[in-house]
């Protein structure tokens, strides 16, 4: 019997929120991630300069070029070549409410995701915990490993941990779909 999303509602829920638990204990409890940023040599000296300019939360990189022309120009790679060169986030202030339920927001709408890839692959009530569990953990991998190795590609960031965080949280939705599967 083909399966329908409805049907799925409850993996969806009860995914989403495991999920964020995970999440939350992977960054505030597990040492995995102690490692992911370092202190600046002189913090102090950075944190006065940064802020006697006033600079405005954002995103921004350094040396920065608007065109490809400006880019080649002999003016920024003298700079480039100079250094520093890096990217910085500066933070407005932070809603830690807000940031929770854009978090768990995201957990709900992957699992969301994956609950409709389930309903066009060919798993229906009869399909046992494994196929279930090999296609949500596949897709789930997909989901919360691959978006992030471009940035650590492009921009530096350290990737490991997050990847081993992703095929956690894959396996642990997995292992939720194929034992809240709804059977005929």
């Amino acid at each position: 019997m083909e399966i329908e999303l409805t049907d799925l509602w409850l993996p969806i829920v009860v995914s989403g929120v495991v999920i964020h638990i995970l999440s939350t204990l992977a960054w505030m409890v597990l040492p995995h991630h102690k490692g992911d940023w370092g202190k600046l040599s002189d913090e102090d000296g950075f944190m006065n300069s940064v802020r006697d300019l006033s600079i405005k939360p954002g995103n921004y990189m350094f040396p920065y070029h608007q065109s490809k022309e400006e880019m080649n120009s002999p003016k920024f790679q003298k700079k480039w070549d100079e250094g520093p060169k890096g990217t910085i986030i500066l933070f407005d202030t932070v809603n830690m409410g807000k940031n929770i339920l854009c978090t768990i927001s995201f957990f709900f709408v992957a699992s969301f995701c994956l609950a409709y890839l389930c309903t066009m692959a060919d798993l229906t009530r009869e399909s046992d915990f494994m196929a279930v569990f090999r296609f949500v953990g596949t897709a789930g991998i997909l989901t919360y490993c691959a978006a992030g190795i471009p940035n650590s590609i492009w921009f530096k960031h350290k990737i490991g941990m997050n990847i081993l965080d992703g095929i956690a949280y894959a396996l642990a939705t997995a292992a939720i779909f194929g034992w809240l599967w709804p059977s005929s």
